[in-house]
């Protein structure tokens, strides 16, 4: 009676389409719940898919080859677009400060780690293959297995007759190592180096007191004669242009205004000033003292409202072009990106998504209103015409062949870099044409997600096939001795490096090691036992560029020795 239920639900030697999907989904879903289990302060989140799929693997489940290529495939885009847009925002911004230290010792690290495979490789008698595999494993970088097979697969297109080991063998064998390996790394050197979290922390704070300081607002009162009779653009200009005049109110009057740079100051005047904290101070200091005048707070004659950037007739625009003061008497005095705060220069370009607040009449605000968009409906709305068109880029930069002499074949940035370049470059630029980088945080957490289930549902399928006899056959011992030297060698250096060459702060210094390794789960440890969120910046700030390095470490490695 229930034969059909049976057929559907168990493994079968050649599956269908609804048995490739059956197969797919319970990896994913048993995985997601074995994920959310604790192991001390670990969970393994959606990386326990590729476990549960390797199980299922094991006891028979199969996806026919055609849907196990596409669910790979299109996994890993979805995965590595949605990272690039979720950190681009601050990739870049990052090389100003500690960022640029931060990349060089997590890039160090990754080649690192390829010059460790290759030893490995000239004195194993191991093929190639195995090793980077065994690497992608040992240091958790699923985008640089993708890589991996993308490679071998061109290679094969053009020596039909050439046969590969299977990369994903010794990267499902050495997966955990390098899960554990790491948090096991945060945990000894902690211990080691004796590190005070709380002290760190007092540390960080300490270093960070003059840079990445928020925007604030204070009030002052004009008493130096030397800026009486002055024009605002006189004044401003003497300060370097990184403060915004919002209010003004004329002494003994209750009237409160948004004035022009071309109104003169008098003695007296009170004026509601935004930019950082430093230079408002000093602002203050030479043109007057700290106000406590009430009236300028008021909203009888100005109201402030936050409008959203949503018409596509305003984006790329910048503020001067807008010249949203002089056409509708409304000023814009701050604008937030990425959850950034940012001074509103005139030379300001808009993205879509961005979030100006403004000041002026309420009938100057609903004018502009319409020009600017305000649709917070429409952000919440996913623009696929703008999602689908950004990954169809990612894939079409991934695919261009790039002929490198004395290589085989031409190198290809692959599924893996081709998006996540393309996703970054939007994120820095606001987009291209018609296709944006705004995409609601649920939204990106959704995609991430679900990208990185599906990648790890098909690749755990395949390799549990036979995964135990590959274990025994490929002697896993050995396996997981040579991904212990490429997991533990190169992060103990890092460590050393990190700590006592560059000085990096510990609390940073555990988010370097979880994005050197491009482990969530090990980041998702460290946030928990250090009791901070300090790592999590470190790791965004190094994240896309050692994905791109372990992308091209694999993708060169199997070229050059395969």
């Amino acid at each position: 009676m229930f034969d059909w239920l049976k057929t559907l639900l168990l493994p079968v030697e050649n599956p269908t389409v609804t048995n490739s999907l059956v197969a797919i989904m319970l990896a994913i879903a048993t995985g997601i719940f074995f994920g959310r289990l604790k192991l001390g302060k670990i969970t393994f989140g959606v990386s326990a898919v590729m476990f549960t799929g390797l199980l299922l693997g094991h006891f028979g489940y199969r996806i026919q080859p055609g849907i196990l290529d596409f669910i790979r495939d299109f996994g890993l885009i979805l995965f590595v677009y949605g990272i690039g847009l979720q950190v681009g925002p601050s990739f870049f911004s990052s090389f100003k400060n500690d960022g640029l230290k931060f990349n060089i010792l997590a890039v160090s690290t990754v080649l690192f780690g390829g010059v460790v495979t290759l030893i490995l490789f000239k004195f194993t008698g191991l093929k190639i293959e195995n090793l980077v595999g065994i690497m992608s494993g040992s240091v958790t970088n699923t985008p640089g297995l993708g890589a991996a097979k993308n490679t071998i697969e061109e290679i094969k297109n053009s020596f039909p007759n050439k046969t590969f080991d299977d990369p994903t063998i010794g990267y499902a064998i050495t997966y955990p190592l390098g899960v554990f390996g790491i948090i096991g790394t945060i945990i000894f050197s902690k211990i080691l180096l004796k590190i005070d979290p709380e002290e760190e922390m007092k540390k960080f704070r300490k270093a960070k007191l003059n840079s990445e300081l928020p925007l604030v607002h204070k009030k002052m009162r004009v008493t130096n004669p030397a800026f009486f009779g002055k024009t605002l653009h006189q004044i401003l200009k003497e300060f370097g242009g990184g403060i915004v005049i919002s209010r003004l109110k004329h002494s003994g009057s209750i009237a409160v205004k948004s004035p022009t740079l071309d109104h003169e100051l008098r003695d007296r005047d009170v004026l509601m000033i935004v930019g950082i904290e430093k230079d408002l101070d000093e602002f203050i200091t030479q043109i007057g003292r700290p106000s406590t005048d009430l009236f300028i707070e008021s909203d009888s004659d100005l109201h402030k409202k936050n409008i959203f950037v949503t018409k596509s007739s305003v984006l790329h625009k910048n503020l001067s072009e807008l010249d949203l003061f002089n056409t509708y008497d409304l000023k814009v005095t701050r604008v937030f990106r990425a959850g950034k705060e940012i001074l509103p220069r005139p030379s300001l370009e808009l993205f879509y998504g961005d979030k100006l607040r403004v000041i002026g009449s309420q009938e100057a605000i609903d004018e502009v209103e319409k020009i600017i968009g305000n649709s917070e409906k429409k952000l919440l709305e996913p623009d696929f015409l703008s999602l689908f068109a950004g990954l169809l880029l990612g894939v079409i930069l991934g695919s261009i062949p790039i002929v490198i002499p004395s290589l085989p074949v031409p190198i290809k940035l692959g599924f893996a870099a081709g998006p996540l370049i393309v996703a970054l470059l939007i994120s820095r630029y606001g987009g291209i044409s018609f296709i944006h980088s705004y995409i609601n945080n649920g939204a990106i957490y959704f995609m991430k997600d679900f990208g990185i289930c599906l990648f790890f549902a098909a690749v755990g399928i395949h390799a549990g096939d036979g995964f135990y006899e590959n274990f025994v056959k490929y002697n896993g011992w050995n396996w997981l001795l040579f991904g212990s030297a490429i997991t533990f060698i190169p992060l103990i250096a890092m460590v050393i490096v990190g700590r006592f060459i560059m000085k990096i702060n510990y609390l940073q210094l555990a988010g370097i090691m979880s994005g050197s390794y491009t482990d969530p789960a090990a980041l998702s440890f460290s946030t928990n036992y250090l009791d901070s969120d300090i790592p999590i910046q470190s790791y965004a700030q190094v994240y896309p560029l050692v994905t791109i390095f372990r992308i091209f470490v694999a993708s060169l490695l199997i070229l050059i020795f395969s």
